[in-house]
């Protein structure tokens, strides 16, 4: 594969949750620099601030902190410097905020723009609000924006993105490290991981399972993750006299999620619109799960409905459909043979459709377009 100066430009140093972040940090070709603090990194790869005198830094505080400023010029400059510094031929930017906030500096260093959207980052209601004006330049000068789901797809649409500079491609899995866990001699055991947010719903999780428990008094639940809603959650498990039943373990690291996967008959989350707007991308811990065998349940909602095919690798309600989530759930406790034939179909499918490695390539080939369009525009004076 071609040579090139790659920049991946992320809002955080090290996010638990953003493994697919990583992923793509670890699996992207090129000569990579990772700068990272904010929306607008603040961080260099070394992890030295961008804005090297110590003046510039003061006067890049003052205006964040006291005056509020998001068009900031010194940060800009420091950002314009290092691009051409490091001979960067391509600035890859995770989630729109910061693809946003970035190409000013970018279209001033003359180097092309690839956003990667994940899901809040179009969503959130109050998110958009804040960037949109950001968003409208982006829209502009960016090669290509990166979305996770037909929905995004849509929504990115309505606020103005060129449909022809949209690319669907969600996050994918590193199939090999999930291999098929065995279902059919599982115990009617769940799973969920995730932080405990509005668009979870972890509350419709425990409601569906209190039903299922009425049913089968031997079933287990297991909700791995934090957030917000954690000890909400716990006082309703409380409440419902679950306590025995359900497992809330806190956040855990991939290995002790894979323990936990390897136990499970089925993966279940109630993914919902939050009231602000905000949804999911396409979750990687279903695809995880998926690739390891587990049928999901889930709600018929973003990237789930094309990550899971509904009635056959698994099974998807509408959201707050607490009743039809318990339902389903209650068939694959009661049939084991069932959550085997699905989870097995569910990893072929993943395998087929969310292979990490073929999601690697698809984001390769895009930014080293993006590359060859710039040379050529560049070339031809457009």
């Amino acid at each position: 594969m071609e040579h090139f100066n790659l920049c991946i430009i992320k809002p955080n140093d090290n996010a638990f949750s953003e493994t697919f972040i990583q992923e793509h940090v670890n699996r992207l070709p090129g000569n990579k620099k990772v700068l990272y603090g904010g929306a607008f990194p603040v961080y260099d790869n070394e992890g030295k601030y961008l804005i090297r005198s110590k003046l510039g830094l003061l006067s890049y505080l003052i205006q964040k902190r006291i005056f509020r400023k998001k068009n900031i010029g010194v940060r800009n400059r420091a950002l314009v410097n290092y691009l051409k510094k490091e001979n960067i031929d391509v600035v890859f930017a995770e989630y729109g905020m910061v693809g946003a906030m970035v190409t000013k500096a970018c279209k001033q260093a003359g180097v092309p723009l690839v956003i990667h959207f994940h899901g809040a980052d179009v969503h959130h209601k109050p998110t958009v609000a804040t960037y949109y004006d950001f968003y409208k330049e982006a829209f502009k000068y960016a090669d290509r924006l990166v979305a996770v789901s037909g929905d995004m797809v849509d929504e990115l649409v309505r606020l103005g993105a060129p449909a022809e500079k949209i690319v669907k491609a969600s996050c994918g899995v590193d199939t090999e490290n999930f291999p098929l866990v065995d279902v059919l001699h599982s115990e009617k055991r769940f799973l969920a991981v995730g932080r405990f947010v509005e668009k979870k719903s972890p509350s419709s999780v425990i409601k569906a399972f209190k039903i299922v428990h009425e049913k089968f008094p031997d079933a287990h639940l297991t909700m791995a993750g934090g957030g917000p809603l954690f000890d909400e959650t716990k006082a309703l498990v409380s409440e419902l006299r679950l306590d025995n039943s359900v497992e809330l373990p806190g956040v855990l690291n991939s290995n002790e999620i894979k323990r936990l996967i390897s136990r499970a008959r089925s993966f279940v989350q109630h993914s919902v619109t939050a009231a602000n707007g905000d949804k999911e991308g396409t979750p990687v811990t279903i695809l995880e799960a998926g690739a390891s065998g587990l049928a999901i349940v889930s709600t018929l909602h973003a990237g789930i409905k094309e990550a899971v095919i509904n009635g056959e690798t698994g099974f998807l309600v509408p959201e707050h459909d607490i009743e039809g989530m318990a339902h389903y759930m209650i068939e694959i406790a009661g049939d084991a043979d069932l959550a085997s034939r699905m989870g097995i179909k569910e990893s072929e499918y993943i395998y087929k459709n969310y292979n990490i490695k073929d999601r690697i390539n698809t984001l390769a080939a895009i930014l080293l377009q993006a590359i060859k369009r710039n040379k050529n525009d560049k070339r031809t004076g457009a």
